[in-house]
């Protein structure tokens, strides 16, 4: 079931309530008994837990899955080819 916040436009209060997504939205403030109760708009939260794709291929700090496996050793791999050497020769005046 989601939590909803809610928020009294007569006194400011606000509170959270946990309702079914069929339930009819809150109306009356608990602290002032003012029927001005209206949702917030508020983020949704959720936590993928298991074994599957999120735990195997995106799971962690550098983004994970194979893209950031492939990146160290092409980044070996152009560190490891020499430098190319400029075209006008090494006497030129532009290097």
């Amino acid at each position: 079931m989601p939590i909803y916040s809610y928020r009294c436009e007569s006194c400011g209060h606000t509170l959270d309530a946990l309702q079914k997504v069929a339930d009819a939205p809150l109306r009356d403030c608990p602290s002032c008994g003012a029927a001005a109760l209206h949702k917030q708009v508020t983020a949704a939260g959720f936590q993928l837990k298991g074994s599957g794709w999120y735990a195997t291929d995106f799971k962690g700090k550098g983004g994970g899955g194979a893209a950031a496996k492939a990146e160290p050793a092409a980044a070996t791999a152009a560190a490891a080819a020499p430098a190319a050497a400029p075209a006008c020769g090494a006497s030129c005046a532009c290097h």
